[in-house]
C-alpha cells in the first residue's frame, strides 16, 4: 500500500468520499490557487492551512492529504510559479525568429510576465527571505531553469555565427540582466515608486522600461 492510500484509508469516510467523488486535478489545483494567494499575503511563516482550506471550502484534512505538510505545499506552489513562466518561455519559439528578434520577443515577454504576475514576484521575495531553502528541494526548478538558459544559449549563438552578436558573451549574465530589472520594477514599485514619485504601473512608464531593457540587452550583447 502506497503511502498516499495509507493517508486516504486513514481519513474519515466523508473525506474519502468527497476525494473519490471530486476530480483530484480539480481539487489538487484549486487547493495551490488558494495557497499562492495566502502565501502572497501571509509569507510561509504566517500562512495558515486553515485559511487555504476556508478559501477552497474543503479541509485541512484533504490539503494534509494531498500536499503532506504546509512547507511541501509551499515548495507545491514553488513549482507551479516557476513552471507557469519556464513553460511559456518554452513555446515562445525562439529558434524560428532570426536571434535580434528572439531576444527582443525573450525580453518583451519577461518584462510582460512580471509586470502581471505580481504573485510570482512576491513568493519568489519570500524564498529569498528563506535563503532559497525551499528552492533547494527541488530538481525540477533547477531543471526547468537550465531549459531557459539553454534556448537563450543556442539564440545568442545563433547571433555569433551570423555576425550580430559578440561571441564571448555568458548567457547566465544575460539572464540576470533580463530577469533582474523586469523583477525590481515589480518587487519594489512600492518603495521606488513612493521615493521617487513615480508611477511604475502606469502605461506609459511600463512601455518606456521595456523598450529601455529591451535596447539595454541588445546593445550589451551586440557590442
Amino acid at each position: 500500500m502506497t503511502e498516499a492510500v495509507a493517508n486516504l484509508a486513514s481519513q474519515p469516510t466523508e473525506v474519502v468520499r468527497k476525494v473519490r467523488k471530486n476530480n483530484p486535478e480539480k481539487t489538487r489545483e484549486s487547493i495551490l490557487q488558494a495557497a499562492i494567494t495566502e502565501f502572497v499575503q501571509q509569507g510561509l511563516s504566517g500562512a495558515r492551512v486553515d485559511a487555504i482550506a476556508e478559501r477552497t471550502a474543503t479541509s485541512k484534512r484533504m490539503i494534509y492529504y494531498y500536499f503532506g505538510s504546509k512547507e511541501q505545499l509551499y515548495l507545491e506552489v514553488l513549482v507551479k510559479l516557476y513552471g507557469d513562466i519556464r513553460g511559456t518561455e518554452s513555446r515562445l519559439d525562439l529558434a524560428s525568429l532570426p536571434p535580434v528578434l528572439a531576444i527582443r520577443r525573450l525580453v518583451e515577454f519577461t518584462f510582460d510576465h512580471h509586470d502581471r504576475n505580481v504573485d510570482f514576484v512576491r513568493i519568489v521575495s519570500i524564498e529569498n527571505i528563506h535563503y532559497g531553502e525551499y528552492v533547494k528541494q527541488s530538481p525540477a526548478i533547477r531543471q526547468m531553469s537550465n531549459v531557459v538558459l539553454d534556448t537563450l544559449g543556442k539564440t545568442l549563438r545563433r547571433g555569433a555565427e551570423e555576425g550580430v552578436f559578440r561571441p564571448d558573451i555568458d548567457v547566465l549574465d544575460v539572464h540576470l540582466l533580463i530577469s533582474s530589472f523586469c523583477f525590481y520594477r515589480v518587487s519594489n514599485r512600492h518603495t521606488f515608486g513612493e521615493i521617487f514619485q513615480i508611477d511604475l504601473p502606469d502605461e506609459q512608464v511600463k512601455q518606456r522600461h521595456k523598450a529601455m531593457i529591451c535596447e539595454a540587452v541588445l546593445r550589451y550583447i551586440q557590442g
